[in-house]
């Protein structure tokens, strides 16, 4: 009988120069230390309504920490003042819980250190060795310490995280603003780059920035939400992704 699976997205040098990669959830395994760090931030604040992983996919997953407090907040019908930078975590307003939320990130990536999704690595390598250009595109504030202690630096031509996304001024996923940053700086167009993201808000951006090529990578979350929310295709394990050689 004919196999019911689609075939293996394939990247080619002769459609595309650059692939740009998230990095919580795509890259490393650190999805989940954001979403227990997330849960026990909200559950806090509402006991009786629990922190869900529908709710971590929707409101915060892919978004810089800041929105995805505003964003997760106003679902439950809640706004808190904005407060200042200067703040500290213990202080009520959006700014603080930001800084929970890190505080609570950092101590259980301390303890339980960063592991990588070795098929995505599989990934960048084939595709260095076959001329593309890879950036990391992250919303996380912490993503150069991640890829320092994963020792992926080296993976990656350009990133644009968090930090560099405050420097200047860009909105968030699902805003294309980052990725279109990144392409810029390794000098492709967009629809001569792929995007690999595993969060919706990630999956729009993508498509909002009329990129060459979407994978949606779903770690969780029901089958085809990905391709919903407008990815070309979508996959669990990046290690089924061809990479094609050859003159662009």
């Amino acid at each position: 009988m004919p196999s019911s699976e689609p075939p293996a997205p394939v990247l080619s040098r002769r459609a595309l120069d650059a692939a740009l990669f998230d990095l919580d959830g795509v890259v490393t395994r650190t999805a989940q230390v954001h979403a227990e760090a997330w849960t026990r931030l909200f559950n806090a604040y509402f006991p009786l309504q629990p922190f869900t992983a529908e709710d971590y996919q929707r409101y915060v997953d892919g978004r810089p920490r800041l929105d995805g407090i505003r964003c997760f907040l106003q679902s439950r019908g809640l706004a808190l003042p904005e407060g200042s930078p200067e703040e500290g975590p213990e202080a009520e307003t959006v700014w603080g819980l930001g800084k929970r939320k890190n505080g609570y990130f950092l101590k259980a990536l301390e303890q339980r250190g960063v592991e990588v999704f070795a098929g995505a690595v599989g990934l960048l390598e084939r595709l260095r060795a076959a001329g593309f250009r890879t950036a990391v595109v992250s919303a996380s504030r912490n993503c150069e310490a991640v890829l320092r202690a994963a020792g992926l630096e080296h993976l990656f031509d350009a990133r644009v995280d968090g930090v560099e996304a405050g420097k200047l001024g860009l909105p968030g996923k699902p805003s294309p603003d980052t990725f279109l940053e990144a392409a810029r700086r390794l000098g492709v167009p967009p629809e001569r780059a792929v995007v690999l993201e595993d969060a919706q808000a990630g999956v729009q951006a993508g498509r909002r920035g009329h990129f060459g090529y979407v994978i949606g990578v779903r770690r969780a979350g029901p089958e085809g939400a990905l391709v919903r929310a407008g990815a070309d295709v979508e996959v669990a394990h990046l290690s089924t992704v061809k990479v094609e050689e050859g003159e662009p």
